[in-house]
């Protein structure tokens, strides 16, 4: 099955999220776009060219920018604040925390240039921390789709979902393959089903998750590869049905180890069906400058680190 994934080229997925807001503009009136100086970095030409009257500019002043976004929801908008994904959350926690997330406000966090392929920008803008900060605030749904095509779905599947999100994606030009797969919040994709392990990945590191699974297939082993873009809620159902199988499963995010997704796949292990697990990620660091490939190799993030997690994994099942 993983042999039938193809990309059908490369595009950055903040471009998907660009291309999303824009057809949202196009059929949602109540659609909102707010920006902390970066309407270009975050690909909002498009919607601010046919929508200006509902684009606000609100300078380097996200705190302010979360605030106006929660006042927008009481009127009945749909806000989607836009920054880098270190402004989004880590400058701002308090602002969404309280504004946001206790109150329950309809405000659409979206943040690119997360993890470490922003690449040249380093550390202090490679947040590594993001998904676990989100995911600990109650009722906030927190999503990292994979590609172009699924970024721009799942910016178009949150104006209709009520409720905080935090919507993660990135700066670098990626492989497109998820064009004709359907995307549902909260609904894992199961790309390759196996017996031997299960592969739970988000983001970027789907792609090498494929790749790495395709490798592991050329080895004879049997392996269960999905995507787990909705983070929270997590489909637990989908996790717990493939390591049933499997017995034993590794987890690749471009993220801390500590709080990331590898933490929601072990906690309903812990609880259900205690297995190995191995943990593909950054360990307990902060990034540095480099080329997205660089810093994926130095990190252990990249397509060897993942099958050798895999067989690692299936040794331990003993």
């Amino acid at each position: 099955m993983l042999q039938s994934i193809k990309s059908i080229g490369n595009k950055d997925t903040r471009s998907g999220f660009g291309d999303g807001i824009a057809e949202l503009g196009r059929t949602n009136p109540n659609v909102v776009a707010l920006t902390a100086d970066l309407a270009g970095s975050m690909k909002l030409q498009q919607f601010i060219k046919e929508n200006p009257d509902r684009f606000i500019q609100v300078g380097i002043a996200e705190a302010n920018m979360i605030g106006i976004a929660a006042g927008l929801t009481i009127g009945g908008k749909i806000p989607f604040t836009t920054t880098f994904a270190n402004f989004s959350t880590g400058r701002v926690y308090d602002q969404i925390r309280q504004s946001v997330a206790y109150s329950g406000k309809n405000v659409k966090i979206c943040a690119s240039h997360a993890g470490l392929t922003l690449g040249e920008d380093g550390a202090t803008h490679q947040i590594l921390e993001d998904i676990g900060m989100m995911k600990m605030l109650p009722g906030m749904t927190v999503i990292v789709p994979c590609d172009y095509a699924q970024t721009k779905a799942a910016t178009i599947a949150v104006a209709d979902y009520e409720g905080p999100v935090y919507l993660r994606f990135g700066r670098p030009s990626w492989p497109i393959f998820t064009t004709d797969m359907p995307f549902e919040i909260g609904k894992a994709q199961v790309l390759s089903e196996g017996t031997d392990v299960s592969i739970f990945a988000c983001g970027h590191m789907v792609w090498k998750a494929i790749e790495a699974g395709l490798q592991l297939e050329e080895k004879g082993y049997s392996v269960e590869v999905i995507n787990i873009h909705t983070i929270k809620p997590l489909d637990t159902e989908a996790v717990l049905k493939s390591i049933s199988k499997t017995k034993c499963a590794v987890t690749v995010e471009e993220h801390n180890i500590i709080g990331g997704l590898g933490d929601s796949i072990a906690q309903v292990a812990a609880k259900n069906l205690p297995i190995p697990i191995e943990y593909i990620g950054t360990n307990d660091t902060f990034g540095e400058s480099g080329t997205p490939t660089e810093l994926l190799k130095k990190y252990g993030l990249d397509t060897p680190f993942i099958v050798e997690a895999a067989e690692k994994a299936i040794k331990r099942k003993g």
